[in-house]
């Protein structure tokens, strides 16, 4: 049950993978601030210790590990390092992505396109899952594997053909591991945001309309933010109040797809 100090995570210990900004970031402040303890995977140290260091700052507890989730053996030494620092391993966040760049099917390099984005998104949540589950079954009811797909995955989108289905397989993922896992308490969900990060905002600075029509499609009216909005959704999928939901995407995109 969630702590009367409003602490629920305490005691816990997570790993986020491209924790080092954007979405990532806010999940692990949101964790942090709950009371777990943090390891930031990131790719570089020069974008995972400064959020670390922000979190020790206002009072957390946060490591940096460089992380490439594309590599099997840097995931593992990820977690070891964990399992090493903190004792175990409770929640496995896979956020880290990378090649989301705008194409027509026609116009798709599938060696850089699908090459990257199934190695960061596929691949790399099936490293992670692998290597931390026998640690999150070790941590039973307490166990959790988190998974950030997208809207994409969904529903699809025009303009990035090969984005929407690798998106789509980390939600097939996630149901069958829910599935597999569920014996042994372990949970396993997604979550599908539409966020401030910062390649949203970089995409918003170049194309100003592009913020006014997704505001515009959404009912409340408004982006979501990465900590508050979005890191909140899995601080709660982590909490024992979250014990008994597993196999599902929460699409946190303040209402713009009601098709669920």
């Amino acid at each position: 049950m969630t702590s009367g100090d409003g602490q629920p995570l305490t005691g816990r210990t997570a790993i986020v993978t491209g924790g080092g900004q954007g979405i990532g970031e806010g999940i692990a402040r949101a964790l942090a601030q709950r009371g777990a303890n943090v390891v930031i995977a990131a790719r570089r140290a020069a974008t995972g210790e400064p959020v670390a260091e922000a979190i020790r700052s206002d009072g957390g507890t946060a490591v940096c590990v460089e992380t490439d989730v594309t590599d099997r053996a840097a995931v593992d030494a990820c977690v070891a390092e964990t399992v090493g620092r903190f004792g175990g391993l409770d929640v496995m966040v896979h956020n880290a992505f990378s090649g989301a760049i705008p194409h027509r099917l026609e116009d798709a390099d599938f060696d850089a396109h699908w090459s990257l984005m199934s190695r960061t998104g596929v691949w790399a949540a099936l490293f992670c899952g692998q290597l931390a589950w026998p640690h999150l079954r070790k941590s039973g009811d307490r166990g959790r594997f988190i998974i950030v797909t997208s809207p994409s995955g969904v529903e699809g989108s025009a303009n990035i053909a090969l984005y929407s289905p690798v998106k789509a397989a980390e939600r097939a993922m996630a149901k069958s591991l829910a599935a597999e896992w569920g014996p042994a308490g372990v949970t396993v969900n997604c979550i599908a945001p539409v966020a401030a990060s910062p390649s949203l905002v970089s995409a918003f600075e170049q194309n100003p309309a592009l913020r006014v029509a997704i505001e515009a499609r959404t009912p409340l009216g408004r982006v979501g933010d990465v900590t508050d909005d979005i890191g909140s959704v899995a601080a709660f999928l982590a909490s024992d109040d979250a014990r008994y939901v597993s196999g599902q995407t929460i699409v946190c995109d303040g209402g713009s797809f009601m098709g669920l």
